[in-house]
């Protein structure tokens, strides 16, 4: 199988997925009380509530609800969000860079750092540095995001006041008339894009705390799939016949042995991207962090059922795009998956 009838058959194999999502999340919030409370309030007439049940198909039959709602979807519309006091994707599109730039920084940190980790512990088995990393990545896995942003936040913004206490930017330039650009939506883009290193500067040093606290179990995982894949690509003989033909161990290890061992760390990566966009909802309400996760506790809290819906079909749709990338970046790492 060529490489463009993989990718399409995985895109054709990704409508079924969206579709069973977009169900099963409109049943369970029909599940949760009426629709319409989040439309009502104690001052409409009668006559206004009914207009909402006729103008939102709350009268009709859940099936028909859920093809109403998809087909609004599918045409941009998705919905009214009372949390915010703005259509759903509007408010999508004003939370969604904020935390797509905090997700993209925290899985760059670690794929980094656990990469590297895992590669030098698999080489360094059984020595100092291999049981420290063991440790971390033990301690990484057990400790949830909350508990670890609080104890960052006390040692790094409250006794050591080294990163800010939160949000995206330092107060004072949201006083500025244009002090925050808004091009591409994503503040460290476009604060270089206009030129603004300072601005740029402040935005680094902003998320660099949320995203190691987002990061981090992340981190913790990729390094132990790493060390055990390298552990066992270096066992195998044709490593061993790269170092009887004399080749530098860094040779071996980086053109040999580490790609090979990428191909398992590969999935592990792309369904640690998703991880990482629900984690979000922890970390952006610990960091005061203006995205989708603490859009989403809002919506939660005020009953705001299409901010809800929008909140998890955004969140799906990154989910399998992801791990479409992922099934490329495998195909290509190992070609024999095509045939499959």
């Amino acid at each position: 199988m060529k490489m463009y009838q993989f990718v399409i058959r995985r895109l054709l194999l990704l409508i079924p997925v969206l579709i069973g999502v977009s169900i099963i999340v409109f049943t369970l919030t029909r599940m949760t009380g009426d629709p319409a409370a989040a439309y009502i309030n104690p001052k409409m007439t009668p006559i206004q509530i009914q207009h909402v049940y006729e103008k939102y198909h709350f009268n009709d039959p859940a099936i028909m609800q859920y093809f109403y709602w998809l087909n609004g979807v599918i045409q941009g519309d998705w919905g009214w969000s009372t949390s915010v006091g703005e259509p759903v994707t509007q408010a999508i599109g004003q939370f969604f860079p904020n935390t797509f730039e905090l997700t993209l920084f925290a899985m760059l940190i670690a794929v980094v750092v656990g990469i590297s980790l895992g590669t030098t512990s698999a080489i360094r088995r059984n020595k100092m540095f291999d049981h420290i990393t063991r440790v971390v990545s033990l301690f990484g896995v057990s400790i949830p995001i909350f508990v670890l942003g609080l104890i960052l936040v006390y040692l790094f913004s409250d006794s050591w006041p080294i990163f800010p206490l939160g949000g995206m930017v330092s107060n004072s330039y949201y006083f500025i008339p244009g002090g925050i650009p808004h091009i591409t939506g994503f503040l460290l883009i476009d604060s270089l894009y206009v030129g603004n290193f300072q601005l740029f500067t402040d935005a680094l040093w902003h998320i660099i705390l949320p995203a190691i606290t987002l990061g981090f179990s992340s981190i913790a995982i990729i390094t132990r799939i790493m060390r055990n894949s390298m552990l066992e690509v270096l066992g195998l003989d044709y490593v061993k016949t790269a170092r009887a033909k004399g080749l530098p161990e860094r040779t071996v290890t980086r053109k040999h042995a580490r790609r090979n061992a990428m191909i398992p760390t590969t999935t592990v990566i792309g369904l640690s991207f998703g991880g990482l966009l629900g984690g979000a909802v922890l970390t952006e309400s610990i960091f005061n962090w203006p995205g989708l996760g603490r859009y989403s506790v809002q919506a939660i809290t005020g009953d705001d059922i299409p901010a809800i819906l929008g909140f998890v079909l955004i969140t799906a749709i990154i989910y399998v795009l992801v791990n479409l990338i992922v099934d490329i970046l495998y195909a290509y790492l190992d070609p024999r998956v095509r045939l499959e």
